[in-house]
């Protein structure tokens, strides 16, 4: 009976053993993923962006193609940079991130910080129009602008300093890049000088802001 017993407890921690053992699969490719469909993004360039994008055209095409691994080319006839994917892509989400990349370039921020949108996940852009804020017209609506950029753009700077953000002010709309907590507090403080706030108030509240976020972080 002895035996018997010490057989079976074997047995048990032998089959244990086999249950353990799991397979190992290789993660698939972005290839394998869409079931060897290629992945397609378009995205349209405006007139004015025209001569800056060939200009700039290597600085966006080398990341693109050699670091996320996505083909892209200018359609001439169209007018629209194409992104496809490649049998090489490691992931989906990086033709995303291309697309949001060359999208950013469109809206007029420089490749050096659209270039971030490829780099880190929790990075944004949010737009607007100064209509949203307040519906202004001619000088009013002028002057909303000059306070907005400041003498010399010296309070789109500051704003930008102090928030880690870019801000792009295309005529009425209003284009920032950063994280979500820091767009919303450069937002902020772009709507109060659309509704007229002088700049020393805004400086002072986004001193406040800045600091409570430091020490949150």
């Amino acid at each position: 009976m002895q035996t018997d017993k010490g057989t079976s407890s074997m047995e048990v921690e032998e089959s244990e053993s086999k249950v353990v053992a799991k397979p190992k699969f290789k993660a698939l490719t972005a290839h394998e993923i869409s079931d060897g469909q290629v992945q397609f993004r378009k995205i349209s360039v405006p007139k004015h962006r025209y001569t800056p994008l060939k200009k700039a055209w290597m600085d966006i095409y080398s990341p693109v193609y050699e670091q996320m691994k996505v083909d892209i080319r200018m359609n001439v006839k169209t007018r629209n940079v194409e992104l496809m994917t490649r049998r090489d892509t490691p992931d989906v989400s990086n033709l995303q991130k291309c697309a949001d990349f060359v999208h950013a370039f469109m809206l007029g921020f420089d490749v050096i910080d659209a270039v971030a949108l490829l780099r880190m996940d929790e990075l944004y852009v949010d737009s607007f129009e100064i209509k949203d804020v307040k519906t202004l017209k001619g000088e009013h609506l002028s002057r909303a602008i000059g306070r907005l950029s400041g003498k010399g753009g010296k309070t789109k700077f500051a704003i930008e300093n102090s928030t880690k953000t870019r801000i792009v002010i295309a005529d009425t709309k209003i284009h920032i890049l950063g994280s979500f907590a820091n767009i919303k507090v450069a937002r902020d403080s772009l709507c109060s000088l659309i509704l007229g706030s002088p700049a020393g108030k805004v400086y002072s509240k986004l001193r406040a802001v800045t600091a409570r976020l430091a020490e949150r972080f």
